[in-house]
């Protein structure tokens, strides 16, 4: 009798869940056309149900394997005729195309003998690119004025770099140094010179793809940081008038891409910076020196995003570094190895770590002498740790502009 009974109430729950139409069950994911690498990237998942009893629900979403999730589910329970939406964020940290797999639903009746897996949203490609979502929080926070809310520094512009605008009438309060007599002689009231800051100074990234831009920190490389720094610095620098233009090199030029501001600059650097790839050759600096020199005439800021471990592999670059100053205005970045870091912080307990240690401290205490040694000759730095880069660039950026160096 318990055998018969079960199998009427596994017939029963069999007729509930298959004896409908094909569209008893609707669903879909809503991926972005493009994912922002480094970011949190929201994934909306639709569910509507069209069975006229309550049915439990369980969402098995096939993330591309880059993400290394492999039990996503989600759990809930639908009325009848009820439709639902949930929510989860990705977050990627490699650029490339990423491969959705299939979105599965499985349903299942009160009685919860059988479940009917639907199927939706199968093989979506979708592509990762450098970070446009900070890039637009910059960009809002740059056109409001907000900067300082992101940790950019508000500098007192001091230097006298100006262009002139236009002639207006004296009000109160303006500067007597700029009162133009002869147009106030002409006009017979106070006439007075309007100025501008200069604008239209070209701005460089130039990224090293070479092995060392290879090293990994939160599990992103140092050279997707210094992509997702770039794509930043060129907008903020396009949004203070200036020319946005990128060179990218290892051993061969890979892409350079003339500065400009004009509209499609930024749909330019953004397609130009997603097909970056590292390689485990030396980048070479004297094939970037001559490529400087031939495609850009006019004095410019080089952002120049590369990373020294020690004395030794700068010495080798220097002259490289010394010829491109002559020209333009040069800042190296490179990057702070935040895991020497630790090692200094942590407390040594026995001769091993003291030896550790000792090793750490020569380490750090190298990157200072890559300072040292690129100011004697003039050439600006930032050091600094991967997390903190494109707010040291862009404090830096302004801080060059407000000082009239460019």
């Amino acid at each position: 009798m318990a055998i018969i009974v079960f199998a009427v109430l596994v017939l029963l729950d069999i007729l509930l869940l298959f004896n409908n139409s094909k569209k008893v069950f609707l669903a879909s994911r809503d991926t972005p056309q493009r994912l922002s690498n480094g970011d949190n990237n929201d994934i909306k998942i639709s569910v509507k149900s069209n069975f006229s009893i309550p049915v439990s629900i369980k969402i098995i979403d096939e993330i591309p394997h880059q993400f290394q999730v492999r039990d996503f589910e989600i759990n809930d329970k639908l009325a009848p005729k009820q439709e639902k939406k949930y929510q989860y964020t990705l977050k990627p940290v490699e650029r490339g195309e990423y491969s959705y797999g299939k979105l599965n639903i499985y349903a299942r009746t009160k009685l919860g003998l059988i479940s009917k897996r639907f199927i939706f949203s199968e093989n979506i490609e979708v592509p990762v690119y450098p970070s446009f979502i900070t890039m637009r929080k910059y960009e809002l926070l740059a056109i409001s004025n907000k900067l300082t809310e992101a940790g950019i520094k508000k500098i007192r512009k001091i230097s006298n770099s100006k262009e002139f605008e236009e002639i207006r009438e004296y009000v109160q309060g303006d500067d007597f140094k700029i009162i133009n007599w002869k147009a106030t002689a002409r006009r017979m009231h106070l006439m007075v010179n309007q100025y501008q800051d200069e604008k239209s100074q070209q701005v460089y990234s130039i990224i090293d793809m070479g092995r060392t831009m290879k090293m990994p920190f939160d599990k992103m490389s140092l050279l997707d940081y210094a992509i997702n720094s770039s794509l930043i610095i060129s907008k903020i620098a396009i949004l203070k008038k200036d020319k946005a233009g990128l060179i990218t090199f290892s051993k061969n030029i890979h892409n350079v891409v003339a500065s400009s501001r004009k509209n499609t600059q930024m749909t330019t650097i953004l397609q130009t910076l997603y097909k970056q790839e590292t390689n485990f050759l030396e980048a070479n600096y004297e094939l970037l020196y001559t490529t400087v020199r031939r495609n850009i005439t006019k004095r410019s800021l080089l952002l120049l995003y590369t990373n020294f471990e020690g004395l030794t592999s700068l010495e080798r670059q220097l002259k490289y570094f010394k010829l491109l100053s002559k020209n333009h205005l040069l800042v190296v970045i490179f990057f702070e190895n935040t895991e020497v870091k630790k090692l200094l912080n942590n407390k040594a307990e026995n001769t091993e770590d003291i030896y550790i240690q000792t090793i750490a401290e020569q380490f750090a205490y190298e990157k200072k002498q890559i300072i040292k040694e690129l100011k004697k000759y003039g050439i600006h730095s930032i050091l600094t740790e991967p997390k903190n880069l494109t707010v040291n660039t862009i404090n830096k950026y302004l801080q060059l502009k407000s000082v009239g160096l460019i």
